[in-house]
């Protein structure tokens, strides 16, 4: 058998060095973005807890929407994003920009992200459509989160009542009145039964 010369060996060597240094610088970079990436989104998050104070002045938000945005035009893929992408569209809705909040909600929405962050960002979105008196979008967007949730978990009772409210804007009592009973069957232990058996009472019928 013939033996590899000393030129190969010492090639592969040089090689296998040459790739590992790579490697390693790979990985030292990674750690280096994901650590700056984690620093940014704690300081924008950070900032945001001092915008919502009773005293915080319009310039404190605006810096704290500013930041967000940074934040995500940086680092896009980031573990925090999501968060980061929800709390920019409440930021946004309080300011009544309404179209640029669900921009940032479906952000939230990326794959992967916490069932309840997604049930939270679609539930915004239906807010900021109804805020905007766009019905058919909301009650659209309340149905698509509602869907992903059984009777009990969280925020399961809040979109029926989301939901029967919108059918109730929208003039369709007959299903409104349904959606509100559906709340007390479903959930019947729900913190918002007594609202619910309010609107049931006000449409004329019994719970």
């Amino acid at each position: 058998m013939t033996r590899p010369s000393w030129r190969l060996v010492a090639g592969v060597g040089v090689a296998v060095v040459v790739l590992a240094g790579f490697g390693g610088g790979a990985w030292l970079w990674s750690a280096a973005q994901h650590r700056q990436a984690t620093e940014t989104y704690a300081d924008a998050l950070a900032r945001l807890g001092l915008s919502r104070g009773s005293q915080a002045s319009p310039d404190t938000r605006a810096a704290a929407v500013r930041d967000l945005e940074a934040a995500l035009a940086r680092h896009p893929s980031a573990a925090l994003a999501p968060q980061a992408a929800y709390e920019l569209g409440n930021l946004r809705y309080a300011e009544r920009n309404y179209a640029g909040a669900r921009g940032a909600y479906e952000v939230a929405m990326a794959r992967g992200v916490p069932r309840t962050l997604r049930t939270l960002a679609r539930a915004g979105i239906g807010y900021a459509w109804e805020a905007e008196r766009t019905f058919p979008k909301a009650l659209e967007a309340f149905q698509a989160g509602l869907a992903e949730l059984r009777p009990g978990e969280f925020y399961y009772d809040e979109l029926l009542v989301d939901v029967a409210r919108i059918q109730e804007l929208s003039g369709n009592q007959a299903a409104a009145i349904e959606t509100y009973r559906r709340v007390l069957r479903d959930v019947p232990g729900s913190l918002r039964a007594d609202d619910v058996r309010s609107r049931l009472a006000s449409l004329g019928v019994r719970p």
